[in-house]
C-alpha cells in the first residue's frame, strides 16, 4: 500500500504538527492503529491527520500530550496554529469545501468563487496581476463539482448590492455572470439575498465570512492580512455562525434579492 509522504513541517504550523504527529508516533513505535485508539479516531483519519488533511481536536491533542509524555506541546501547537495564519490554507479550506454538506457564505466585495463564471474568475485574476490566468480559472470551475455532486450540499449565500452592480469584465461578462447566480437560485439547496445599500452599516463590514459544516465538523474561514484563516475553534465558529445571522438580518429576502439581481442585470 503506498503510504503518504511526509510533509514538510517548515511550510505552516498545521503541518508542524501533522510532522510531529507522525514522528512521535513511529519514535514510540506506534502504529497507526495504536495511535488511532489513543487519540478515539480510526486508521484512515489518522492517516488523514498525518497527512494534513484532517485537523486534531483539543482532547485528540490532550491525549497525545498525555501518551507521550510532551508537556502540553500538541495542545500547544494546536492553539499556536489556529490563531496564526496557515500559508496552505487554501489547499486546507479546498478539500473542506469539498466535503462540506452545509456552505455558508457572505461576500461584500466580488461574486462567491464557487459561483464565479469563467469570465468574471479571469477578468479578477487578470486585474490582480496573476500571470497563470488560465490555470487559476480551471482550478475554480473545478471547485463548482462540489454543486453537481449527486448530494450537493446546501448553500446559502449572501451579498452586498456593490457585488451585483459592480461591472467586473466589463457589461457583457458581468451580465452572463448574473444570469449564472438567477440560475443557480433556482435550485432547492440554494438560496442567495443581497444587502442593498440603503440598509446602511451592518455587521458584515469586516470582509468575507465563509462557514462550513460536514464531515471535518464546522469550520469558519475569514480573511486575514495577506490570505485568509481557518478557524476550526468550535467556541469561535459558534460566534462567527452569530455574525453570519446579524448580517443576514440586513439582507432583502430571496424573492426580492433576486428582482434586484434581475434589475441590475437589465441595467447593463
Amino acid at each position: 500500500m503506498q503510504t503518504d509522504p511526509v510533509i514538510d513541517p517548515d511550510t505552516g504550523l498545521w503541518n508542524w504538527l501533522a510532522y510531529d504527529l507522525r514522528f512521535y508516533r513511529q519514535k514510540y513505535g506506534m502504529s497507526q492503529s495504536a495511535i488511532s485508539e489513543v487519540i478515539k479516531t480510526s486508521p484512515p483519519n489518522l492517516s488523514n491527520l498525518e497527512a494534513g488533511r484532517r485537523r486534531l481536536k483539543d482532547e485528540q491533542a490532550e491525549a497525545l500530550d498525555e501518551r507521550f509524555k510532551t508537556g502540553g506541546h500538541f495542545k500547544r501547537l494546536l492553539r499556536y496554529a489556529r490563531l496564526g495564519h496557515d500559508p496552505n490554507w487554501f489547499k486546507q479550506y479546498v478539500g473542506i469545501e469539498s466535503r462540506a454538506s452545509v456552505l455558508k457564505v457572505y461576500e461584500p466585495i466580488a461574486v462567491p468563487g464557487i459561483l464565479q463564471t469563467p469570465e468574471y474568475a479571469g477578468a479578477l485574476f487578470k486585474a490582480g496581476g496573476a500571470r497563470n490566468v488560465e490555470e487559476l480559472i480551471e482550478k475554480r470551475m473545478k471547485r463548482q463539482e462540489v454543486l453537481r455532486r449527486p448530494d450537493p450540499p446546501l448553500l446559502w449565500v449572501v451579498v452586498t448590492e456593490n457585488v451585483i452592480d459592480w461591472p467586473v469584465g466589463g457589461a457583457s461578462v458581468m451580465r452572463k455572470q448574473l444570469a449564472r447566480l438567477l440560475e443557480v437560485a433556482e435550485q432547492p439547496n440554494i438560496g442567495m439575498r443581497v444587502i442593498p445599500r440603503s440598509a446602511g452599516a451592518h455587521a458584515g463590514f469586516d470582509g468575507s465570512l465563509y462557514l462550513l459544516s460536514g464531515e471535518d465538523g464546522d469550520i469558519a474561514y475569514i480573511e486575514a492580512t495577506g490570505g485568509g484563516r481557518l478557524v476550526p475553534s468550535l467556541t469561535e465558529v459558534r460566534s462567527y455562525e452569530a455574525r453570519f445571522e446579524r448580517i443576514g438580518q440586513s439582507a432583502l429576502p430571496m424573492e426580492s434579492s433576486l428582482r434586484m439581481i434581475r434589475d441590475a442585470m437589465e441595467a447593463l
